[in-house]
Formats: C-alpha cells, structure tokens, sequence
C-alpha cells in the first residue's frame, strides 16, 4: 500500500502553444465560485441586495488574483520580480525575440489575503457598508475557496512535505522518488474543519458574538493551522534555509495576533455592553 504514488499530469488539456487548461486553475476558479456562492447565500439572508453583492465580489475577485501575485513576487522573489517588474501582473514573457505564455507561475495566499483585506476596506468606505459584518461572511466563503486552492497545488505536485523518513507517505513523481508528506492535503484538510466550524457559528451562534468575532476566529485558526503544517513542508525558496522560521511562518505571525486582538475585541455582546 505505501507509499502512494502521485504522478498526476498538472495539464488537463493542451489547447496550443503552452497554452493549456489546468487542474490548477480550474481547482483556483472552483474555489472562487464556492466560496463566492456560499457567501452570496449569507449576504443574502442579510438583506443585501444582489447589486451590492456583485460589486463587492468584482472588488475581492481582483484584489484576491493582484494581491495573491504580487505577494507571491515580493515576498519569495523579489530580486527576480523587481529586475522584470512587468511578469509581476503579465502572464507571458518576452524571450528571444518571441512571446512565450507562462502564465502567472507563483500565487502566495498571504499576498491575497492582504489584497482581499484592502478590497473590502475600500468597498466599505465607498458603500458605506459595515466592514466586520463583511468580513465575517468573506471569512466564511474564503475558509471554503481555500480547500479548493491547495487542492489544486496538490494537482501540481507543489508546495510538497518534507520526507517522511519510511515508506509512508506520497512519492510525487514529477519531483523525486522519495516518500513525503502530503502537505498540502494537511492543509486542505485543516481549512475544511475551519469551514464548518465558521459556518455552523455563523448560521447557529453569532447572535452571541459583536460583527468580528468570526473573522477573527478565521485568521486565528487558519494562521495557527498553516503555522504548524509549515514543519512538514519544505521550503519553498532557498534563503528560507537559513531562518529559523520560514517566510509562511512569519507572514502568519501577524495574522495570528490581529486575529486574537479582533476576537477579544469583539467578544461575547453581553460582557462587551456591561
């Protein structure tokens, strides 16, 4: 039985030149339309009105693939990305006198979240619409879309665990021979289990809370989850080598703390009203 061998084709099907359709990007878009759906469906039962809903959505769905990227290139790359500022936002580059389509080969989440985070700053001062209540609902959806988005890195035999050190584990071929941890099921896992729990205190317990309490309880468990998981994957670029924790661990610190600040904050309504 061990160890599973995962030698899946990262491409779907090849359409022309590089340009392909991939498991990756289908899982990415998947998770976009679940989480959007799901948080639609919330926003909803508020009483907003699906105008409103779509013009947040426009605004998140460009600040999640902007911030998702540029994060990705300011965070892991930036000698690269900022020699070739213009693959920061293209996803072709100009080699040898020709265009070659490339793709946007690098998304970091904590860059998304970030832009996300802005994204819905800015929709709240536009519309006047309460931000907590917002990112309450966004926290929820995007529990949900994250499932999606590790799934597909899964699909491309990315973001891999460290070695196992025996038999157990998954051999992903495209990379090496070596049995590893499946880090990026970890993970998917871990962000189903936040899903539900934010869901059902959603739906059955927020009444107890101030508008917040759920987003903070999002970046709490999410970051913490990410935190741990981080020990069994490897590092994705080289000068994390040297650190004591790598670049996910120390963007998901400040994550942790907003998060624990927001939830006490925004604790239960009786104890904040005296």
């Amino acid at each position: 039985m061990w160890p599973i061998i995962w030698d899946t084709d990262p491409e779907i099907i090849k359409l022309f030149g590089n340009i392909s359709i991939r498991w990756y990007s289908l899982l990415f878009a998947g998770g976009l339309v679940a989480g959007f759906q799901v948080s639609k469906n919330l926003f909803l039962t508020d009483r907003w009105s699906m105008e409103d809903i779509d013009k947040l959505a426009l605004f998140v769905f460009i600040a999640t693939i902007l911030g998702a990227r540029l994060g990705h290139c300011l965070f892991y790359e930036p000698d690269y990305y900022l020699s070739h500022p213009l693959e920061m936002l293209l996803p072709f580059t100009w080699k040898s006198g020709s265009f070659e389509m490339t793709g946007f080969r690098g998304l970091a989440s904590h860059g998304g979240i970030f832009g996300v985070l802005l994204a819905i700053w800015i929709f709240s001062k536009k519309y006047n619409k309460p931000i907590f209540s917002i990112l309450d609902i966004a926290a929820v959806g995007g529990s949900l879309a994250a499932i999606f988005i590790r799934l597909g890195n899964f699909m491309n035999s990315e973001i891999i665990g460290k070695a196992t050190g025996s038999d157990i584990g998954i051999v992903f071929k495209k990379v090496d021979s070596i049995p590893r941890h499946p880090g990026q099921l970890y993970e998917a896992f871990a962000y189903f289990t936040l899903f539900v729990t934010l869901f059902y205190l959603y739906k059955k317990k927020r009444n107890l809370f101030e508008h917040g309490f759920i987003f903070g309880l999002f970046f709490t468990l999410l970051f913490i989850a990410r935190f741990v998981i981080e020990y069994f994957k490897e590092n994705q670029v080289g000068f994390e080598n040297g650190l004591t924790f790598n670049m996910g661990q120390l963007l998901s610190i400040p994550f942790i703390i907003g998060g624990l600040i927001v939830m006490y904050k925004k604790r239960k309504k009786t104890e904040l009203k005296g």
